[in-house]
């Protein structure tokens, strides 16, 4: 048995610009952190070596990979033909939810099929690899920063160039800043799944609007301004450019807020919090605030009716926590 353990990721400002509609024609940037939340899928040797089986919330027995209905499961399996082999998957976190659960699905897969394969690959080619599953092969409207997150691990600027490239630059955070920074930010449950395809595929549309795309501009902008704050000690900068970052994104595309997540939001500036945002593309899933110690039991209490979600940052990205034999 093999089993890969990939994390999740929480990105605070830029998100949006990691789009090809944007960044072909501007430099893309977001700043994000990989969490101790985690996606695991395990592969092991299926009793009939003619057939694939896979877990996930459904159960799948084919004779070939092209007859999955899981569509990355299909494109993977096809791009390894392995048969005989039966995948499961656990994640800690509910898809929809706006970690990038289905990123880190992605890249957790081919790093567990790449070491099924006996085959050694960088966490740099685990995330152009799973770019390549979802946006090129499957045409998802999605971006790059959700691959490279759960890739790479870690606090880290992501930087889209017009070209493709992606570039990685750790945010090397003084360890008890980075530790103050973790313990500020407290995540709220809003209970709505929903896939971010619809709200992606309407904001892909309208940054070819000038003032969505200079509105897109404004947030990857934050990216620098956030970074060196950080680096200085700054960190209560985290609430000012999170609310900015929040109130630009609202206008990208519709559905991105609803009236359940606006409410939340003015009661936590109003007990507490000093900024925050919705996590990935909108409409629902988790909300994140800034919001230093003295104040955070008030934040709790006037968001009672949410379900508070503990987490903290983590640095290997994914791995490999039983490499099989």
């Amino acid at each position: 048995m093999i089993i890969s353990r990939t994390p999740f990721r929480i990105s605070f400002v830029g998100g949006g610009s990691d789009m090809a509609a944007f960044y072909e024609r501007h430099p893309g940037a977001v700043l994000s952190t990989s969490i101790n939340q985690y996606m695991y899928i395990s592969s092991h040797k299926y009793f009939e070596p003619d057939k694939i089986r896979v877990k996930y919330s459904e159960t799948e027995t084919v004779s070939s990979a092209a007859d999955l209905k899981h569509p990355i499961l299909r494109v993977a399996l096809q791009r390894f033909k392995l048969n005989g082999i039966e995948i499961s998957s656990i994640a800690d976190v509910p898809a929809g939810t706006g970690m990038g659960s289905s990123s880190s699905f992605t890249v957790g897969l081919l790093h567990n099929l790449y070491a099924a394969s006996g085959i050694q690959v960088s966490k740099q080619h685990l995330a152009e690899e799973a770019c390549k599953v979802e946006i090129v092969d499957l045409g998802e409207p999605i971006g790059k920063q959700d691959q490279y997150g759960a890739a790479i691990g870690g606090l880290n600027i992501f930087r889209f160039l017009p070209n493709g490239q992606v570039i990685t630059e750790p945010l090397n955070l003084n360890p008890e800043i980075r530790q103050e920074l973790d313990s500020n930010l407290l995540m709220f449950y809003t209970g709505n799944q929903r896939k971010a395809s619809s709200i992606l595929s309407e904001q892909k549309k309208n940054v070819s609007q000038e003032d969505r795309f200079n509105a897109l501009k404004e947030m990857t902008a934050l990216v620098d301004v956030l970074a060196a704050e950080l680096k200085s000690g700054n960190i209560d900068a985290m609430g000012t450019l999170l609310h900015e970052n929040w109130e630009m994104k609202k206008s990208l595309a519709g559905g991105i807020s609803n009236p359940l997540v606006d409410q939340a939001y003015e009661a936590a500036l109003k007990n507490g919090a000093t900024g925050g945002k919705l996590l990935g593309a909108g409409g629902g899933g988790f909300l994140l605030f800034y919001c230093p110690k003295p104040t955070q039991a008030k934040l709790r209490q006037a968001l009672s009716n949410l379900r508070t979600f503990d987490f903290g940052f983590e640095q290997e990205g994914t791995t490999l926590i039983y490499p099989g034999h």
